[in-house]
């Protein structure tokens, strides 16, 4: 059993993280952490593990394998760095930091000391998209030409946390996040940014809003759009020379959704039939073997870092 210290109480971390290790045969939840007593009571009450108050006094806890850290992204690197310097395998939420640098420098120290560090993107370990590679690689839409995909998500309460810029909020590095990773998940990590559009509307301090071109070597493009005070939408779709496959619920399904996974050709249109999958469970397995093995897998991780801060250069007109 892999023992965890979850840094923080944040909604992901009481919804769907920490229900998913309660039952994980691979894991045991041994405390959990907030710089609020109560509320760092309350959720190890739910979880069946030992309250803590305070991220360092967590740090400390010899029978802490290793840490999730559910925190603000701007608080990520810190906490990260404090972790693994305490010898901690660390699963952190995306992104694992706001700049390149300091994400290989992470990656660096936890190669240096022999611990594992993974950012927690979720979606790539559901098992449509293996599946949707399949069909591509096996030449189901023909050449590929072109890779479109959007997230985005309704109006967020005026004080949460992702319209403040001091904790790196923004729709870039909350929603944008996915789409890019996705391009980066099918077209490989040459990609670059051709344009890029941020849009902070009167009143926020944050972008809410954004669309990316992306461009591959062999002219294969990506177009992505994201936003956070929006109808809900979730998909991907890769179009060839011959066809199209498009995927609904592409980036957050639960884990009793069936995909459904829609091929177009000129011969017609059918779905193909998919298991539902758990991608929560599944990552927490991949962290788990990534830590008995010593792996660190960082490729896509910094291929990510790079794109996002191109993306962040390009709207800046940099």
């Amino acid at each position: 059993m892999l023992r965890i210290g979850v840094i923080g109480c944040a909604a992901i971390a009481r919804r769907r993280m920490l229900p998913a290790m309660l039952v994980h045969p691979g894991i045991e939840i041994v405390a959990v952490a907030s710089r609020d007593a109560a509320k760092a009571a309350d959720t190890a009450r739910q979880f069946g593990c030992r309250p803590v108050t305070g991220y360092g006094a967590l740090m400390a806890l010899d029978d802490v394998e290793a840490v999730y850290i559910p925190l603000p992204a701007a608080l990520h690197e810190h906490w990260t760095g404090t972790a693994l310097a305490a010898g901690k395998h660390v699963l952190a939420e995306k992104p694992l930091t706001t700049d390149p640098a300091r994400t290989r420098r992470l990656m660096a120290t936890a190669r240096t000391r022999e611990l594992t560090l993974m950012e927690n993107v979720m979606f790539v370990h559901h098992s449509q998209h293996a599946a949707v590679r399949r069909l591509v690689a096996d030449g189901a839409i023909g050449d590929l030409r072109s890779f479109h995909s959007s997230f985005t998500i309704p109006a967020l309460p005026g004080e949460d946390i992702r319209y403040q810029p001091e904790l790196g909020g923004g729709s870039l590095y909350d929603v944008g996040v996915y789409p890019l990773r996705a391009a980066l998940h099918f077209l490989g990590d040459t990609l670059e940014v051709r344009g890029a559009v941020l849009e902070r509307p009167p009143g926020r301090q944050v972008d809410t809003s954004g669309a990316v071109l992306l461009r591959r070597g062999d002219g294969v493009t990506a177009h992505l759009s994201f936003g956070m005070e929006h109808a809900y939408s979730s998909r991907y779709e890769l179009t060839g020379s011959t066809g199209r496959v498009v995927v609904d619920r592409a980036f957050t399904p639960p884990a009793d959704h069936t995909p459904a996974v829609t091929l177009e050709t000129a011969s017609g249109t059918r779905t193909v039939p998919l298991p539902p999958d758990d991608q929560v469970a599944n990552t927490l397995s991949s962290f788990v073997s990534a830590v008995r093995t010593r792996e660190t897998p960082h490729a896509e991780c910094v291929a990510q870092a790079d794109l996002l801060a191109a993306v962040l250069r390009t709207a800046d007109g940099v």
